[in-house]
């Protein structure tokens, strides 16, 4: 018998997913410890993520709870936000020339994302946000562009041309 409904759900989603990934890592070279295949890494964490389910949801079943952990109402709205966040991000990113959305390069895309991703949450004060912002455009600027050095828009096109 289940004895904590959030353990086992969550546990089954561990094992799931971690069984996914080991099974489609798979698909790839998984070549050997001193010489790793792009399959390696996703096989070894997608059968450490389904370990850590099964010994979730076997704590599930023996680990008594007052009022067995139910699970509660399905939140949509973090989700919407999170992933459309997201969606955004790659979006502005990048541009989606076949629909004719010019790249909006690295520092709008990620004042889109904090900005939505914001709206996720319970509480929005849009000056923390743009601080936060601020502060995650400039270290990604310094991050990305200045010491890795990668090629990535980091204006709108219709700015730098």
């Amino acid at each position: 018998m289940i004895k904590s409904q959030k353990d086992f759900f969550s546990g089954l989603m561990f094992a799931i997913i971690g069984g996914g990934f080991a099974w489609g890592a798979t698909s790839y070279s998984i070549g050997t410890g001193a010489r790793m295949g792009p399959g390696y890494f996703p096989l070894l964490l997608g059968i450490l993520l389904a370990i850590l389910g099964v010994f979730t949801i076997f704590y599930s079943l023996v680990e008594h709870t007052e009022d067995g952990d139910k699970v509660g109402k399905f939140v949509w709205r973090p989700i919407v936000y999170v992933l459309g966040a997201n969606v955004a991000f790659g979006i502005l990113l990048a541009g989606l020339p076949s629909l004719g959305v010019p790249a909006m390069g690295l520092i709008v895309a990620i004042f889109a994302l904090v900005i939505i991703a914001s709206k996720a949450g319970d509480r929005f004060d849009l000056k923390e946000v743009l601080i936060l912002a601020t502060i995650l455009s400039v270290g990604s600027y310094l991050a990305f562009i200045v010491l890795l050095k990668l090629q990535m828009p980091v204006w709108p096109t219709f700015i730098t041309g």
